[in-house]
């Protein structure tokens, strides 16, 4: 909020006069962030009180029950969460809003989104158990063990035995992890209403919430900030600095900052590479659970890349969603840096959040080799096996205490294929004379070399997407592959 009746979401603000609760004037994720009360645990939100207090009657009086965005059930259980940690964290809910709040819960339990499953039936869950251990009566009872019931399969489910989040997106992951804080510490407030069984479950969170904070460091650039794969842009979920502090709050022990860790997440899929201050990260994963791929993108084989504190090479992020042809476009293969072959994307999405045929990983090897110290990963992915000669793309990327190689196979029967390589919009990028070679340099000055051993390369003019409603432009540094193949060269001092 940004004033008593006043909001800002997605980097566009609206007044609730002129607004309202509903309507086409503002898009469908505009009005959920509406209705998810999120301000009322926010950076200062003790200074905002008395709008909170005022905005909580308002919604009621404005909010006809079961009309409307904002009694669909994913804000609801936003917004049943926020409500009471609003009234828990040294606030007071009138009794008109604590009759709201159990009406909305009662509504809630009756309308679980089985249908979308995913990250949607995991807030449902955790707003039944916020409720079932707020309120005191059977029903409230009957809500928490429904919620546990419900989590006991979908933590299984949705958390990876490496930690990471199925859906593969850095951004729903720190969302997720987020969530099990959230649980492990209103069960804290309310142990004595845990019976044993239930606490074995709760125990569980705890390992669970380490696991997730260690994915979710080896997936952060050395800025401290997330890696774009599939759904990702900043300012969505909190950030990681936020979630170290509440994780070391709630957590019994104090975890490591594990961010320079050198690791392979084999069940979600993403290799990080370090040699001194380069950092790669470098996506091998399917695109999403088969069954859930609402949040995917065409990225397979993309990666990121950073120098130091500076992102080099990075994914086009996410600033929209819905129908539109540029979410349809930034989830498409182009906007990563990745090979696009025939212009087609290598899993077809399409609509908002939805997939066809997609790309699955193929051929993985990791090697380090001793004596020169590198790391070369080599991937395929059979995506584009629907295609005309049904090209196989493998890449291998190699990279030592002085260069990042990297080299891209189609086969020679391919029309048209084009590796892309988006440059942080801080960088500068420039052809040398002879065109097939270049210059980076990051915002600190240092110089690097791009080199194309095989292939036609051109620069274009592309855009970065870090945040929702932001749209940056960078540049693209585009490889034609010739005869199904393409190899670069970035040389880099890490002295």
């Amino acid at each position: 909020m940004v004033g008593p009746n006043n909001f800002k979401f997605l980097n566009e603000k609206g007044n609730l006069d002129e607004v309202g609760w509903d309507g086409l004037d503002r898009e469908k994720l505009w009005r959920y962030n509406q209705h998810y009360f999120d301000d009322l645990t926010a950076h200062n939100a003790e200074e905002r009180k008395s709008w909170h207090s005022d905005l909580i009657e308002k919604w009621i009086v404005e909010n006809a029950p079961f009309v409307g965005t904002g009694w669909e059930s994913y804000p609801t259980s936003l917004r049943i969460v926020n409500w009471i940690k609003w009234h828990l964290g040294g606030n007071q809910l009138s009794a008109s809003a604590l009759q709201s709040l159990f009406i909305q819960l009662r509504w809630l339990n009756k309308r679980l989104e089985y249908h979308l499953l995913g990250n949607h039936l995991f807030a449902n869950a955790k707003a039944l158990v916020f409720g079932g251990l707020f309120f005191e009566n059977k029903e409230a009872n009957n809500w928490l063990q429904k919620g546990l019931a419900i989590l006991e399969r979908e933590v299984r489910e949705q958390i990876l035995p490496d930690g990471g989040h199925f859906e593969l997106s850095t951004m729903y992951h720190a969302l997720a992890l987020e969530d099990i804080l959230d649980l492990i510490n209103i069960t804290k407030c309310f142990s004595g209403k845990i019976n044993e069984e239930q606490n074995k479950q709760v125990s569980n969170w705890y390992d669970m919430a380490e696991k997730m904070y260690f994915w979710l460091h080896t997936m952060c650039h050395p800025d401290g900030e997330i890696s774009f794969f599939n759904d990702s842009a900043f300012d969505v979920a909190p950030s990681i600095s936020e979630l170290d502090a509440y994780a070391n709050r709630v957590l019994p022990t104090k975890l490591k900052n594990c961010k320079y860790s050198e690791v392979y997440h084999a069940d979600s899929g993403y290799v990080k590479i370090i040699k001194n201050k380069s950092v790669a990260f470098l996506d091998v994963a399917k695109v999403g659970p088969d069954y859930l791929p609402g949040h995917a993108h065409a990225d397979s084989l993309s990666f990121e890349w950073s120098i130091g504190k500076h992102r080099v090479i990075v994914n086009s992020g996410t600033s929209c969603y819905g129908n539109s042809e540029e979410r349809i476009r930034q989830r498409g293969t182009a906007a990563h840096n990745t090979v696009v072959v025939d212009r087609q994307n290598s899993t077809e999405v399409w609509g908002g959040f939805r997939v066809a045929r997609r790309a699955y990983p193929i051929e993985l090897q990791v090697l380090q080799h001793e004596h020169s110290k590198a790391t070369e990963v080599h991937c395929a992915h059979d995506g584009y096996f629907r295609l005309t000669g049904k090209p196989k793309q493998s890449r291998k990327w190699m990279m030592d205490e002085e260069s990042f190689f990297i080299e891209d196979h189609v086969g020679e029967t391919t029309k048209e294929a084009e590796a892309r390589f988006h440059f942080h919009p801080d960088v500068k990028v420039c052809h040398e004379d002879n065109r097939y070679a270049g210059i980076i340099q990051l915002p600190d000055g240092t110089n690097m070399q791009w080199k194309i051993i095989e292939g036609v390369p051109r620069l274009e003019p592309s855009t970065w997407h870090p945040r929702f409603g932001v749209s940056i432009p960078n540049i693209c540094l585009v490889v034609k592959l010739i005869k199904g193949e393409s190899r670069i060269n970035f040389r880099y001092s890490t002295s």
